[in-house]
């Protein structure tokens, strides 16, 4: 079955960097486009960046992010990585993966990152 599997989150202080992971399972990785979206406590869950098929570059992302947040993929590995830099206290978030096949959405459980001095 699809599965995806995030890690990487924890404390950063404003400024720094976090690298998130995302490994994936079940289903052909480099076939589909892979998504990173976030979910900010009472907000709803915004999209963060999509890495295509044909590149590691986003080709959808916010505006809160840019020039900030990169997003890359490993097809060997199976695996979608964000990596943020010059972190805000307002990245503060639960950050899912997603990918989309078989007509549904798929998630995983999510990674707490936490900006804060």
């Amino acid at each position: 079955q699809v599965q995806l599997v995030e890690s990487g989150g924890g404390l950063a202080q404003p400024g720094g960097s976090l690298r998130l992971s995302c490994a994936a399972s079940g289903f052909t990785f480099s076939l589909y486009a892979m998504g990173w979206y976030r979910q900010a406590p009472g907000k709803q869950r915004e999209l963060v960046m999509v890495a295509t098929i044909t590149s590691s570059s986003s080709t959808n992302y916010g505006d809160s992010v840019q020039g900030r947040f990169t997003i890359s993929r490993d097809n060997a590995k199976n695996t979608v990585y964000l990596q943020m830099n010059s972190l805000k206290p307002d990245d503060t978030a639960v950050y899912y993966c997603n990918s989309f096949l078989g007509g549904r959405f798929y998630w995983g459980q999510g990674t707490q990152v936490t900006v804060s001095s």
